[in-house]
């Protein structure tokens, strides 16, 4: 089944992409998805055109609370300078291997804005705090990740069409639009601190060895998302950031159990702070 659903990736994503078009005549240039609680953002977008995943053809839906699972493509106002709105698709929510899909159904979201016209991503999470020193409503930008998954979306026949058989990794997350995005945090008086991303299966939180095992690997924050995502889209030559925001620290060191409803209550937090990032960050990244 793997290989055949790899095999017709084209034609799904070329159906689903078709049926988005058809909703809405914005096209646009810049793609957000938003994490765990972190829907909030997309209530900045004018001219909106609101799809619930359920109406896309081939598109997963996920059922796990804090995410909406809608695409929103709107227009943020025009930046300083400029007479023209920043078009923009943003997907609420997503779905994630531990919810039974495979690493290739994780990442066709990601693929479908590449796929809308989309120059450059920004991927968002909630994370745990493996570094010490990140406390509860960090921002952190992520510089590089470790794939603990055990999954890979690329697995099975590549589509030549798509991308290449082996893509590069070196320069995941964008220098350049790394750079931007450090840029726009000043300018909205919004702290980023960087690190390293390790990504696991889920859905069990990790156990304390395990938090000390990342630690000695390299990692800062960790969590169930996101790598799938920068993989399909660096697979399709698309440039991507992303942004952690710490919603708890790992366990450990943590004095208390963890919880998704703790994660859900620090994003209603700092929501409206990561919106004013994106909202400074995205019309300098459209090209």
């Amino acid at each position: 089944m793997a290989m055949t659903k790899r095999a017709e990736l084209r034609s799904r994503l070329d159906y689903a992409l078709a049926w988005i078009r058809g909703r809405t005549d914005v096209r646009p240039l810049a793609g957000v998805v938003l994490g765990s609680g972190l829907s909030g953002f997309a209530d900045r977008l004018g001219n909106q055109t609101v799809i619930p995943y359920s109406e896309i053809p081939e598109f997963p839906v996920s059922r796990v609370p804090g995410h909406p699972a809608r695409l929103v493509v709107g227009e943020l106002p025009p930046p300083p300078g400029s007479s023209r709105p920043v078009p923009i698709a943003a997907l609420l929510g997503r779905v994630h291997a531990y919810e039974g899909w495979s690493a290739d159904e994780v990442a066709f979201g990601a693929r479908v804005l590449c796929g809308l016209g989309c120059r450059s991503l920004v991927l968002t999470n909630a994370a745990g705090g493996v570094n010490p020193d990140l406390e509860p409503g960090d921002l952190v930008r992520i510089t590089d990740h470790v794939n603990l998954s055990g999954q890979n979306p690329l697995t099975g026949p590549n589509d030549d069409r798509i991308g290449p058989r082996f893509p590069d990794l070196t320069q995941a997350y964008h220098p350049c639009l790394a750079e931007l995005l450090d840029e726009a945090a000043r300018r909205a008086g919004v702290s980023l601190k960087r690190g390293v991303y390790a990504c696991m299966p889920g859905p069990s939180y990790e156990t304390p060895a395990e938090v000390r095992m990342l630690r000695t690997l390299g990692a800062d924050v960790v969590g169930m998302s996101t790598v799938h995502e920068v993989i399909a889209a660096r697979h399709m030559n698309v440039p991507v950031v992303a942004i952690s925001l710490v919603s708890n620290r790992a366990a450990g060191l943590a004095g208390e159990p963890l919880s998704h409803a703790e994660v859900q209550a620090v994003a209603a937090r700092v929501g409206e702070k990561l919106a004013r990032l994106l909202e400074a960050y995205l019309p300098t990244a459209v090209p």
